[in-house]
């Protein structure tokens, strides 16, 4: 179960007719009576797409009641937030969409760890934009162990790529949307209802347990799914309205080969080498949606039982003569799933390459989705349906220059 979020004023009190100004009201735990009967606008999960959105809305549209709702803490610990690779890069940036993805960029609120990190994108092929990878790696020298250049000997650079942490993101904007009147229900499953949400607010048993301890039925004018894979989900589950998106599981392993702050951003075959704490993330790459009753298992490598989940093995396997280190003991394939940091990814449309979306369901019900390029594009499209709930029609980004 999820801390409550730091700095943020907690009661039990109803808070009818409470000033736009003030800051809104957290429940962290069941011990804090909800009473609460009816907002304006209901956003479900805070993660960095809910939480964002909801930061947004509430500079939009103060005199809108708005509650937040998060089924563990903030950030969620358990989400895809947290583990996403926060990998901002122009290569990712769909034609057309380069003023938004700036937008982002210029706009990753509360994460002092933010930092240009130029990327370097590996290619065994000739193409537009590209170089011999030698003469990049004399401009970046940290990354000559990471690779071999006679297998990838083209390579692309993103000087303008940046890494930073969604899940540093996520918190900054559930703080400054509390901050600015938003109330937060933390530790709270929602699920759809006719005009509203069903609130099971949840609690730890002394076996360590999740389980409902108490429920309520809150009435919304809108409604805003922001659950990330389980949206489409529940959108057909509660809803009955089927939707054409999909979700994929991906893993992000360890690996164990020394990063500095000089060390760039790798990509080859699709994957993703991103420095972090002396090491690099591992993020690969995914190649379709998993189909509908998949279950996440650990694959064999060489016979022995690992964490990985054999896809996934199979790229690694396939690049490690591109990228020596991931044929050593630096990479942390694990024993079990449980070894190797994971999450369920939404997949807008069912495509690994689509950006960041949001539908309307109903007249009252939305839905956001993240997925594979909301680093890059993840807080315009928050803002964007923001600003479609509110009533505004102009966009911060209208008019620039990508």
């Amino acid at each position: 179960m999820g801390a409550m979020t730091a700095g943020a004023r907690t009661t039990g009190g109803s808070g009818a007719g409470q000033p736009a100004q003030e800051p809104g009201r957290v429940w962290a735990h069941v011990g804090q009576p909800f009473a609460e009967r009816d907002y304006d606008v209901v956003i479900v999960g805070a993660g960095r797409m809910g939480a964002a959105c909801a930061l947004f809305l509430r500079r939009l549209a103060p005199a809108l009641r708005l509650l937040l709702v998060e089924r563990g803490g903030l950030p969620n610990e358990d989400g895809a937030t947290i583990l996403a690779p926060g990998v901002w890069t122009a290569l990712d940036v769909p034609p057309g969409r380069e003023a938004e993805a700036h937008w982002t960029r210029a706009n990753l609120l509360g994460d002092p760890t933010a930092r240009p990190c130029p990327l370097l994108s590996l290619h065994a092929e000739e193409g537009p934009g590209r170089v011999p990878t030698p003469h990049l790696l004399a401009r970046f020298p940290q990354a000559a162990p990471l690779l071999d250049p006679r297998a990838l000997p083209w390579a692309e650079l993103d000087g303008e790529a940046a890494t930073y942490r969604p899940g540093a993101v996520a918190l900054a904007c559930g703080q400054g949307a509390v901050r600015a009147g938003a109330d937060l229900l933390l530790n709270t499953q929602a699920g759809l209802t006719p005009g509203g949400v069903c609130l099971e607010r949840l609690t730890l048993t002394n076996t360590h347990q999740i389980v409902t301890h108490e429920t309520h039925e809150l009435r919304a004018g809108r409604v805003i799914m922001a659950t990330g894979a389980e949206g489409p989900h529940a959108a057909e589950h509660d809803l009955g309205v089927p939707t054409a998106h999909g979700r994929a599981y991906r893993q992000f392993p360890r690996l164990n080969t020394p990063s500095g702050d000089e060390t760039p951003v790798l990509r080859a075959g699709g994957l993703t080498l991103r420095p972090l704490h002396g090491g690099f993330t591992v993020v690969p790459p995914l190649h379709h949606r998993d189909p509908h009753g998949y279950v996440p298992t650990g694959g064999r490598l060489t016979g022995v039982p690992v964490g990985l989940r054999r896809e996934t093995l199979e790229d690694l396997i396939g690049l490690m003569d591109a990228l020596p280190p991931l044929a050593t003991g630096a990479l942390e394939v694990g024993r079990s799933l449980a070894d190797v940091p994971g999450a369920w990814l939404a997949l807008p449309g069912g495509r690994v390459d689509a950006p960041p979306t949001h539908q309307p369901l109903t007249d009252s019900v939305h839905l956001l989705l993240g997925g594979p390029h909301a680093d890059t594009l993840g807080l315009a499209v928050a803002y964007d349906l923001a600003a479609t709930v509110a009533g505004v029609e102009t966009r911060p980004w209208a008019g620039q220059e990508g």
